[in-house]
């Protein structure tokens, strides 16, 4: 006899759990921006016809999960990318001290390009879609340590120029976020070390074959809508990957 009770597929989601997906969509609407509050929870409340506490149990997921903040006597609001957020949240390079510091980068290159099958999946388009696709090289200490090949899908960020790229003063979630109302809230990496290409390998000031840690990345928005996908390459030696689990 099997003691593991198995969830039913059908069972309802609980309340809170629902007015989290809706208020997530709403989000991803464009309803609230980066930096806006959001409605009082009675406002919610009434909006959604449910209790405060079920209403607040909602947003206590959205906070968790770094998507808006409370702000003691002001309200809740929507995250911002800050150049001290994303690093603190979505870099994790650390020196031997565990210390990260805001890379400088450099836009290698900035093209129009068509989806390949491995990236369109990534993306969830289809294969031959519209891509935006740049080459950006990071710098840490003076030194190259990071370079990224990236994908965007083009429908999501039309307007986009290599100006804007290469003249950011904040990260490119960051200058998705200020520049296209798009908030990246999760990231999945599958990571692997590997030789150095050659061409990578110059670009990193390293010889081919050299050992570097190579990473696939895709980041979402709201809803699980992929805003991005990249190839990275990183130096190590004087930098290592740290990942925090769970909360601090």
């Amino acid at each position: 006899m099997n003691m593991l009770a198995t969830p039913s597929a059908s069972k309802p989601l609980p309340r809170y759990r629902q007015i989290k997906q809706q208020l997530a969509e709403l989000l991803r609407e464009g309803k609230w921006r980066h930096g806006q509050a959001l409605p009082s929870e009675p406002l919610l409340a009434q909006r959604f016809g449910a209790s405060i506490g079920t209403v607040r149990k909602a947003i206590d997921e959205l906070v968790a999960e770094n998507i808006v903040v409370r702000e003691q006597g002001r309200g809740t609001f929507v995250k911002s990318h800050t150049r001290d957020y994303m690093l603190n949240v979505f870099f994790q390079l650390v020196d031997d001290a565990g210390r990260k510091e805001l890379p400088r980068h450099q836009l290698l290159s900035f093209v129009r390009w068509r989806a390949d099958v491995k990236t369109a999946e990534r993306l969830g388009v289809a294969p031959g879609s519209a891509v935006l696709r740049l080459r950006n090289l990071l710098a840490l200490d003076g030194k190259p340590t990071v370079y990224d090949d990236i994908r965007l899908p083009a429908a999501r960020f039309a307007g986009l120029t290599a100006n804007e790229l290469s003249e950011r003063d904040t990260t490119l979630y960051g200058l998705m976020q200020q520049r296209f109302g798009i908030t990246v809230v999760r990231i999945v990496e599958h990571l692997e070390a590997v030789a150095a290409p050659a061409d990578v390998a110059a670009l990193l000031a390293v010889t081919a074959g050299h050992p570097l840690l190579r990473i696939v990345r895709t980041g979402y928005s709201y809803g699980g809508e992929a805003a991005d996908t990249r190839l990275r390459y990183v130096r190590t030696g004087a930098r290592r990957y740290e990942s925090v689990l769970g909360q601090r």
